[in-house]
């Protein structure tokens, strides 16, 4: 049985004093089959959702920016103030305007990308944020390690670099050799986990509490069960509308990390 018969087709009549145990979501919510395949890819719904993400961004900030005008129309003005936001609110107080400048574009195609494959969790139909699958994020924080550890090096040379990620300072006396293992190691191997991580947990852990007070609102509607059903549906409102909000926040703490590691590889001192 695939997932969405898992998740979303149980039986209707199942309910609480009718002899069936609560239909509880599990590992089987995150897993989709494939729709269907071309050339030899899978395409299953959370890579769909994800392919349309990626048009939705390039196709809003197309249709805001392909004809600027100099009084900007209602398009031009929220494409204007959501750049300007990550422009001006993390990449420039983060980076810098000097430095910041050229990592700009990088910044807003991650934080709109994520804000909307984050978002799908709330949209009809869709229902599913794609970030609560760990590919995902660990792709994206994929991108910026691979950034983060190329600016180091060539900002500071083969040398320098090492000296960079490692925290090496002679200053530390006795604790310079446990500082550098440590440093090493959290930077090299921990800071790209958690990174993902970050991301990754807090959709899962969203999408799973909203998908189980919709579950038990449905279930609990039998007899004296409504009135509890009524209390999770309560709950399915108040959680959406705290994911709403989540999911704008690890948007934008998923940037502001990506800004903070540039700007430690681009600093003239550790």
């Amino acid at each position: 049985m695939s997932a969405d018969a898992q998740m979303l087709a149980f039986d209707p009549d199942c309910h609480i004093f009718s002899g069936c145990g609560f239909p509880a979501p599990g590992l089987h919510t995150f897993m989709y089959e494939p729709l269907f395949t071309v050339g030899g890819f899978e395409f299953s719904k959370p890579m769909l959702l994800a392919l349309l993400g990626t048009a939705v961004v390039v196709g809003f900030f197309w249709a805001a920016f392909n004809k600027p005008k100099l009084v900007p129309g209602k398009m031009q003005m929220v494409g204007e103030a959501g750049y300007d936001f990550v422009r001006r609110g993390i990449v420039y107080e983060i980076i810098g305007k000097k430095d910041g400048e050229k990592y700009v574009p990088l910044m807003v195609s991650l934080f709109f990308f994520v804000w909307i494959l984050n978002l799908w969790s709330i949209i009809p139909l869709a229902q599913f944020p794609v970030t609560s699958l760990i590919a995902f994020p660990a792709g994206l924080a994929i991108i910026v390690y691979v950034l983060w550890v190329g600016l180091t090096f060539k900002t500071h040379g083969f040398v320098g670099g090492w000296k960079n990620i490692t925290g090496y300072d002679k200053s530390l006396g006795a604790v310079l050799p446990l500082v550098v293992v440590i440093e090493f190691f959290s930077n090299l191997l921990i800071r790209p986990f958690t990174h993902a991580v970050r991301l990754f947990a807090n959709m899962f852990a969203g999408h799973l509490l909203i998908v189980m007070f919709t579950l038990a609102s449905w279930y609990l509607m039998n007899g004296i069960g409504i009135a509890y059903g009524s209390v999770s549906f309560v709950m399915v409102l108040v959680m959406t509308v705290f994911e709403l909000f989540i999911q704008a926040v690890q948007a934008y703490v998923f940037v502001l990390l990506a800004s903070s590691y540039i700007q430690g590889a681009l600093a003239k001192s550790h």
